[in-house]
């Protein structure tokens, strides 16, 4: 089975330049609802069964996820997102829970927070090891999520599945290699990273803590299978970090 640990799915773009792509002084193109083809063609047309499914960071649209993880069972693995430092976040996780979504997605950067500050996080982790979720951290190139951040939190919550997306983002990938390799919870996703840095993750850990992630629409499944197909050229361990890893710790049943 092939499942793809990362990507983003958007409805209402609003005003955000990022999502709208608008140029300065034009106007938002007029809303067009999300058609999940856009998505289920590509991931058809790579040979990827299933898909995390998350909303940017610019917008968060939890009830869009639960609706498309709704609609497509068997194809999107729905993550929601919580701002830590919100007083409802902890009751907002369990309302995603009791919808049925089966990770968070945090966006240190975007949403102004460290994610070393325990006395935001250690709650939310508390509440998704309570309802059996798993976390995806993006992560990027700065000071908010630096992969030694992470191991501060993940540490202290070994139940919680945390996943470091884009493999720590750049410069951090040493750092984010070492912190899977002393933390049994923490895992790399490759979307947005190096061929090499791929190999590198390869050869110091071995399959079992690399996640294949794409982040479509920003890549596509195709590149990303290539990416690894090429970074991990033993076929076995290849289907660990195709999908083989991401369905035990997520516990989705694989046909035998």
């Amino acid at each position: 089975m092939i499942i793809d640990a990362y990507n983003t799915t958007q409805d209402v773009r609003g005003r955000s330049d990022y999502l709208t792509g608008a140029r300065p002084g034009e106007e938002p193109p007029a809303y067009v609802p999300f058609d999940p083809q856009r998505i289920l063609s590509r991931m058809d047309a790579a040979g990827v069964d299933m898909a995390m499914v998350c909303s940017l960071a610019q917008r968060i649209e939890n009830d869009f996820i639960i609706g498309l993880q709704d609609a497509h069972p068997d194809r999107f693995i729905g993550f929601g997102q919580v701002m830590p430092q919100a007083d409802d976040a902890v009751e907002d996780i369990q309302r995603l829970a009791d919808a049925g979504i089966r990770g968070l997605k945090l966006h240190p950067s975007m949403h102004g927070y460290h994610v070393a500050d325990h006395g935001l996080l250690d709650p939310v982790f508390r509440a998704c090891a309570a309802n059996g979720m798993a976390v995806i951290i993006n992560a990027l190139d700065d000071a908010f999520c630096a992969p030694f951040s992470i191991e501060e939190i993940a540490k202290d919550h070994p139940d919680v599945p945390t996943i470091i997306a884009h493999m720590g983002a750049v410069w951090n990938v040493p750092e984010a290699i070492i912190v899977a390799e002393r933390r049994e919870n923490v895992y790399l996703e490759t979307s947005a990273t190096l061929m090499a840095d791929v190999k590198r993750a390869y050869a110091r850990l071995g399959p079992e803590k690399i996640l294949m992630g794409s982040e479509w629409p920003g890549s596509d499944f195709d590149l990303e299978r290539m990416k690894i197909a090429k970074a991990i050229p033993d076929a076995a361990d290849r289907a660990l970090v195709e999908g083989g890893n991401y369905a035990r710790i997520m516990g989705i049943p694989v046909p035998v």
